[in-house]
């Protein structure tokens, strides 16, 4: 396999933390794009430079502003055409000034050089464990997008109550949650319900499930309440596409102490199965 370049092993590992936001695999990723299954394997392990549409569209499903992702398009997009070792062509000759030389000119490009590579170097390393991350088995048959950003990619942008009813993925406060409880379902599907204490809220979520399956979950509104009384968030499978990923419900705000309750209803069949857990003091 072709080891890619720094620029493109850089916008890999992006595009990699943006595929896990959307909870999307690659089937759903080719489903929502124009972009086919084994195109998109090829553009997040860094093996193909994407279009530009595909990132856009990345962007698009993730709820992240292109900004940034399209910047390190450019870049290895530069450096993939050859661009990038071009220079920049001035219109008129060098002027050489003071003590300053040709030698001094060769000897500032060197330096420059090797800031540039080191700065390379520190990317494919950082790439490269993510990529070896995201190829490890899961656990429980959980999708492949359970790799999760790291942190420093995914700072919240709500607390609390005004996070009451959003997403936990667009809120970036998916990042790195902690497991209150999970239960697996007499169909096979598994539910979690989860806490970010960065956040102050709770959700569920589910996989493994088929279309029409819910997920309901809520929490109670004062510490120490034995019973959830709060608002119920719920989550539906709406087609198959929703099947083959993560299914989160919305979030509600919560504090250790907080009793949090999840309850999943098949689409097949009348029954109904709860569990509960309380978020650590």
């Amino acid at each position: 396999m072709t080891t890619p370049s720094p620029e493109r092993a850089r916008l890999a590992c992006a595009l990699r933390e943006l595929k896990v936001r959307t909870g999307l695999s690659l089937v759903g990723l080719a489903a929502k794009t124009a972009f086919s299954k084994s195109s998109w394997d090829r553009y997040l392990n860094g093996r193909t430079l994407p279009p530009r549409d595909a990132v856009q569209d990345l962007c698009r499903l993730a709820g992240e502003p292109e900004g940034r992702c399209l910047a390190l398009w450019e870049i290895a997009e530069s450096e993939s055409s050859g661009r990038s070792r071009e220079g920049p062509r001035s219109p008129c000759p060098q002027q050489v000034t003071g003590a300053g030389t040709p030698a001094d000119g060769r000897a500032a490009h060197r330096s420059a050089t090797a800031l540039a590579v080191l700065a390379s170097v520190c990317a494919v390393v950082l790439g490269g464990v993510a990529a070896v991350v995201l190829l490890l088995p899961h656990p429980e048959g959980e999708p492949g997008s359970a790799l999760a950003p790291p942190p420093s990619a995914a700072w919240p942008h709500c607390q609390g109550a005004a996070c009451e009813g959003r997403s936990p993925m667009h809120m970036k406060c998916a990042a790195t949650p902690v497991t209150l409880a999970r239960h697996r379902t007499t169909t096979g599907a598994w539910l979690e319900l989860r806490y970010s204490e960065e956040c102050g809220t709770s959700w569920a979520r589910m996989w493994g499930t088929r279309v029409g399956d819910r997920l309901e979950m809520s929490a109670a509104d004062r510490s120490g309440a034995d019973v959830p009384d709060g608002p119920v968030r719920s989550a539906e499978v709406q087609d198959a596409i929703d099947a083959d990923a993560y299914i989160y419900t919305p979030m509600t705000a919560a504090r250790p102490g907080t009793a949090v309750r999840a309850c999943f209803r098949p689409a097949a069949g009348d029954g109904k199965e709860c569990f509960d857990s309380r978020v650590a003091g």
